[in-house]
């Protein structure tokens, strides 16, 4: 090598691994795709469904058959909008809101390989490591967005329909609306926590396959049987170890006096899953022979 001269880096000037694809490069490339409108319309569009199906059934609140919470929770949708807000989160926690987290999580990776971009990336030089991040510090954020969008419009629509007033509890009792504000907060924060499982599983298999449908629906699919062995209960204490077994200890939080053991335990059990499948994505990734 000449004297003098610069030593060898193997890289052009200037370059720095940690500001290729830029978090706020990748949220306006996710914002602006068909799914992403779709999905914030259908959450956006619940509450007013669920306005007119209590309108066209009738008035819920009968006082409960003291059958439990959910059965509860359903019947004081109508006597606020923090109850109607409650209520969209309940009917949507099992089931709709995976979707999203599934989608923006599953989606993600797979998509650039289905559309033969991944490889483009790869050599603009994004380092795999911090393509993984930026996707899925924005496939998070716009999971935890969706959640929030959710019971906003719900809170905003039973306001408008139901009056402003206290969270009646289901088992007796009110809480003021400050105080229901920030009950509501925590149960945000503690569904998005619990799908942090589902999300795990979708970009593990985003990483993995270059199908986004297969993605998504893998994650889907096998939150789904993670519900459906909840309720057997010949499992006995082995369900503790299920998220899905969890997934409803949030309505701890709507009482006078919250208890705290069951989400703890909840959140961590999700945590603790979801880190691991991080992890596999991220390993794998790493291994992974990119070939579209």
């Amino acid at each position: 090598m000449p004297s003098g001269g610069p030593p060898a880096t193997g890289t052009a000037p200037g370059y720095r691994p940690g500001r290729t694809l830029p978090i706020r490069v990748e949220l306006v490339r996710q914002l602006k795709r068909r799914r992403t409108m779709v999905m914030g319309a259908v959450l956006g569009l619940l509450p007013f469904v669920l306005v007119i199906a209590f309108a066209v059934g009738g008035d819920t609140d009968d006082g409960g058959d003291g059958g439990g919470n959910r059965i509860n929770l359903m019947d004081t949708a109508t006597a606020s909008g923090a109850n109607f807000a409650a209520v969209t989160l309940f009917v949507s926690a099992s089931f709709l809101l995976v979707i999203p987290v599934a989608l923006f999580c599953g989606d993600t990776v797979a998509s650039e390989a289905s559309w033969s971009s991944l490889r483009y990336l790869l050599a603009a030089p994004v380092p795999r490591t911090r393509l993984l991040f930026s996707k899925l510090v924005v496939a998070l954020g716009m999971s935890l967005a969706a959640m929030v969008l959710l019971p906003l419009v719900g809170l905003a629509v039973g306001t408008v329909a139901y009056g402003w007033g206290p969270l009646h509890i289901p088992t007796g009792g009110q809480l003021d609306p400050a105080t229901a504000a920030q009950r509501l907060v925590i149960i945000v924060a503690y569904i998005f926590v619990s799908q942090l499982v589902t999300a795990g599983l979708a970009f593990w298999l985003s990483t993995r396959t270059d199908a986004p449908l297969g993605a998504v629906g893998g994650a889907v699919g096998l939150t789904i049987v993670g519900n459906v062995l909840d309720q057997v209960t010949a499992l006995g204490d082995w369900r503790d170890f299920l998220p899905a077994h969890w997934q409803f200890v949030w309505a701890e939080a709507v009482q006078p006096r919250p208890e705290w053991d069951g989400m703890i335990q909840g959140a961590a059990i999700s945590v603790t899953y979801a880190v691991i499948l991080f992890a596999l994505a991220f390993r794998g990734f790493a291994r992974k022979d990119i070939v579209s």
